[in-house]
């Protein structure tokens, strides 16, 4: 799996189409979550609208995560610190 670490970002994304693909269970979200462009402008037509729910390891640590899915495009998981 592709992953980018961004210290910067704040919250844990994984690609539409690599979750679907590895059949994660897909978590419709009650509230759509807005996604605004670099210019701080809203993105209407990029609403996250799904999530999932995984386990993610780390040497002997195991931490029960939730990702908000999008499309990445170049890389599969974008870790931020949520």
């Amino acid at each position: 799996m592709k992953a980018l670490l961004d210290s910067e970002m704040t919250d844990l994304f994984i690609d539409t189409k690599f979750a679907k693909e590895k059949r994660f269970k897909l978590e419709k979200l009650k509230t759509p979550l807005l996604v605004r462009n670099i210019d701080g402008i809203a993105n209407i037509r990029r609403a996250i609208t799904y999530q999932i729910e995984c386990n993610m390891f780390f040497k002997e640590h195991i931490e029960r995560v939730q990702m908000n899915m999008c499309n990445l495009e170049k890389t599969e998981v974008i870790l931020g610190i949520p």
